[in-house]
């Protein structure tokens, strides 16, 4: 039967998500000693068809432990509906790779089992990206890899402005190169602020970056990341568009080569070698100098919670193996991520020695449900991203703005 204390939180859970969809999916069929012959994968990658190397290196893993794998792929919106809905109908997957800040929200509904329980074993990954995984002292599966962001630079504007990219090292510099910038007749920077999460996202370097917590919206660190940004508007360094522009609407004004900079991740580096101009990539600055935090963006492979106890220990099997240094980095090549393992990091950077700003990124990076935050951080963030749109467009002051957003975060609890 399904757990009763899962059976008691996977309403709240689909409730706050919207979720009203029915959905029927498969689990491990055992053998006649129990032990699964088939396991059920589902991910978060429909882009890698069966012939992949991420499919092949998922049936590498299956065979090492015996079973044959059934894999589904799913958008992540769609998977995270589907995960929550199936887990109320006892027809959750064996294995689940999931975006992780969805993680604690599984985990807090009972939809996963912890490492602990199944055996899984987070030593090899980096502990800033297993923190995304940890709920209540326990943790939550594993990280496969990680994206994050940084600030991509167009080489030709920024000699014509007469900027040595290695100059820029804090908010004071990163200013002035873009004063330059638009001196010489240029545009100077572009990112997203959104009023999505995608806003947040790009949001958080800056916040972290001036040292602010997103328990207290309102101090003066957050405040000062949302003025920095209300002031490259205000001077034209940064194009009233970002109020709207996605991470891809904000590249493809990068792609134009009018700007200097632009804030984007790991996932544009094959668009940037085809954008027809020379590039380079810095990491995003913090304010008084040093490297930002910024948010981490990957998956987590994780253990749904099932009846059949030896299905879910070849799971955590399976997901052991899919994250495991002679295995990852096929995985991490195939997904375009960051290995969340330092060995396998090193390997990245002696193959593509570009990687080495955004292994440097990652190592500094931070999971936006770490700190306990957990479930918590969508009714911060979204709050926050209101914040960052007021400002923007005028309609609030940054401090007004901020105060207003922690006032709501706080009464969202």
């Amino acid at each position: 039967m399904l757990p009763a204390s899962l059976a008691r939180r996977l309403p709240a859970a689909l409730t706050a998500a919207g979720l009203a969809v029915a959905l029927t999916a498969c689990s491990a069929t055992p053998t006649s000693s129990g032990a699964p012959s088939t396991l059920s994968v589902w991910d978060p990658y429909p882009q890698f068809a069966a012939g992949s190397e991420w499919a092949k290196t998922i049936d590498r893993c299956g065979t090492e432990a015996g079973v044959q794998i059934q894999r589904q792929a799913y958008d992540t919106t769609d998977l995270t509906t589907k995960v929550l809905l199936a887990a109320q109908q006892h027809t959750a997957p064996n294995l689940l790779v999931i975006d992780n800040p969805v993680v604690s929200t599984l985990a807090e509904a009972g939809v996963l089992e912890s490492n602990q329980d199944v055996g899984l074993d987070t030593a090899q990954a980096a502990p800033n990206l297993v923190a995304a995984g940890v709920v209540g002292g326990k943790t939550y599966g594993v990280p496969i890899g990680a994206n994050t962001l940084a600030l991509y630079y167009n080489k030709a504007v920024l000699t014509a402005a007469g900027v040595d990219p290695a100059s820029v090292k804090d908010w004071a510099s990163l200013t002035a190169a873009l004063a330059k910038v638009k001196g010489a007749g240029k545009k100077g920077i572009t990112f997203s602020a959104i009023g999505t999460e995608e806003g947040s996202f790009q949001f958080l370097p800056w916040f972290w970056g001036a040292g602010a917590a997103l328990t207290d919206l309102a101090s003066e660190p957050a405040t000062a990341a949302l003025a920095q940004w209300k002031s490259w508007l205000d001077n034209g360094y940064a194009p009233n568009s970002v109020v709207n522009n996605t991470q891809t609407t904000s590249w493809q004004e990068f792609a134009t080569g009018e700007y200097a900079f632009a804030e984007n991740g790991t996932w544009q580096l094959q668009n940037a070698k085809k954008a027809g101009f020379e590039y380079g990539v810095i990491a995003i600055p913090g304010r008084t100098g040093g490297t930002a935090p910024a948010p981490t963006g990957g998956e987590f492979v994780t253990v749904p919670a099932q009846d059949n106890p030896d299905a879910a220990k070849t799971a955590a099997r399976v997901a052991g193996c899919l994250t495991s240094p002679d295995k990852v980095l096929t995985s991490d090549t195939a997904l375009t991520y960051v290995s969340a393992v330092p060995s396998v990091q090193e390997k990245q950077v002696a193959a593509q020695p570009e990687l080495a700003v955004w292994v440097d990124a990652v190592k500094n990076a931070k999971g936006r449900t770490g700190d306990n935050l957990g479930t918590r951080y969508p009714r911060i963030s979204q709050p926050m991203w209101g914040a960052v749109q007021a400002a923007l467009t005028g309609a609030k002051a940054p401090e007004a703005a901020m105060k207003d957003a922690q006032a709501a975060a706080a009464a969202a609890k």
